[in-house]
């Protein structure tokens, strides 16, 4: 929306932010990260389903041109993609209870963690 992209990069992360990206660095950190399919499951669910259609109504009602919500509507089309790979990780053949379990905890968690990012928007 042209904004400077350094002041973008160097901003404030939100307390939502700051919880979200700590959670994640820290289940990545494991030595076998499988339980992180969870949150890719929202996060890659949420780009799949939602971006491309927010994108489209930010765009129109605050009369912007496409590569001003291009962010949004890159991810409503290339998070389909990701899904699709998710989706074959999830079916593989040594995907077992126990490991399921834990990509759903993970998946429940980072679902709270991204509505906690939303609803900390401006307290830093």
């Amino acid at each position: 929306m042209g904004e400077d992209l350094e002041v973008i990069q160097k901003a404030k992360k939100n307390i939502g932010t700051v919880a979200l990206t700590s959670f994640m660095f820290q289940q990545a950190s494991k030595p076998n990260p499988v339980d992180l399919l969870g949150s890719m499951f929202i996060i890659e669910g949420i780009g799949k389903r939602l971006a491309g259609y927010w994108g489209e109504m930010i765009k129109d009602q605050l009369n912007l041109k496409d590569n001003q919500v291009s962010f949004f509507t890159y991810h409503g089309v290339a998070d389909e993609n990701h899904f699709h790979n998710l989706e074959e990780a999830l079916n593989h053949p040594e995907m077992n209870m126990e490991v399921a379990e834990r990509i759903v905890k993970t998946a429940k968690i980072t679902g709270k963690l991204y509505t906690m990012q939303l609803n900390e928007l401006g307290n830093y």
